[in-house]
């Protein structure tokens, strides 16, 4: 049960800003009028919740956070636009998130159960998913989307308009610069796919049998003795008794405005590695 909202005498909330039950607003934050804080959600303090900025209940928010701010995008006009956060997400602390551009989806949205670790940010127009964990200094472009239980390594980043599949793995130090597998592992400042993120699968809860299948799946979509459009015919095939393998295969097959990272040339395709860094 939510208890009571207690603000601190040094913070501002603006008027029109709407508080849920529980709410706990640390000293020097401050709260803009168009914000809404779900109940419990605490601000422990230098918080600035800018702009039309919705807070999902239980979120904990560390200092130097400033969620709702302008994009960052020469095309947005200034008209109102939106983030939403889902519930139960730990922001810690000089994160930023934006709100939408006018030109584009007008929404940055991010899911419930989030782990943002320190100065780590999300650009306009992102939709980021559930689950998802950003380490220190992992940043996101415009228009990314993300599936739910991606993690980012520190230091990486996410190149404008590239898709994430869920449970996928972008190590430290890496960027992606072309849309990644669900359950597939970047790793490199090439962003080249070195392999499955097997943690991330076996730490899911995802059965032993589809984790195989997945993995031969891999190495036979990437098979370099025949073209892509015949592999994936094939692993279609091969797998159709695999959710997750046609799930991959949706992915890969489905529209984006970039082509998606594959093995790098130099090396053995495998599916082996850890998805540690």
């Amino acid at each position: 049960m939510a208890g009571e909202t207690v603000i601190h005498p040094l913070a501002i909330v603006e008027p029109g800003a709407a508080l849920g039950t529980g709410v706990k607003i640390g000293p020097f934050c401050h709260v803009g009028a168009d914000a809404t804080l779900g109940d419990d959600v605490e601000l422990v303090s230098h918080v600035s919740i800018m702009g039309a900025t919705t807070i999902g209940a239980g979120c904990k928010i560390f200092p130097q956070a400033v969620l709702g701010a302008p994009p960052q995008n020469s095309r947005h006009k200034g008209g109102r636009t939106t983030l939403v956060v889902g519930r139960n997400c730990m922001i810690r602390e000089g994160v930023t998130m934006h709100v939408g551009t006018d030109t584009s989806r007008g929404e940055t949205t991010v899911g419930d159960n989030g782990y943002f670790l320190a100065y780590t940010h999300v650009a306009h127009d992102c939709v980021v998913g559930n689950n998802v964990t950003m380490a220190n200094l992992a940043t996101l472009a415009g228009h990314v989307v993300v599936g739910d239980y991606v993690g980012f390594g520190g230091f990486s980043a996410a190149h404008q308009n590239v898709r994430i599949g869920h449970h996928a793995f972008i190590g430290g130090l890496s960027a992606a610069f072309e849309d990644v597998i669900p359950y597939g592992m970047i790793r490199g400042t090439t962003g080249a796919l070195r392999g499955l993120n097997l943690i991330g699968m076996k730490r899911s809860g995802m059965p032993r049998s589809e984790i195989h299948a997945v993995r031969n799946a891999f190495k036979a979509i990437f098979d370099r003795s025949h073209t892509m459009d015949e592999n994936m015919s094939e692993a279609e095939r091969a797998f159709a008794d695999s959710p997750a393998v046609q799930d991959v295969l949706g992915f890969m097959r489905s529209a984006g405005h970039r082509s998606f990272a594959t093995p790098w040339r130099g090396a053995k395709v495998q599916s082996d590695d850890n998805g540690e860094d």
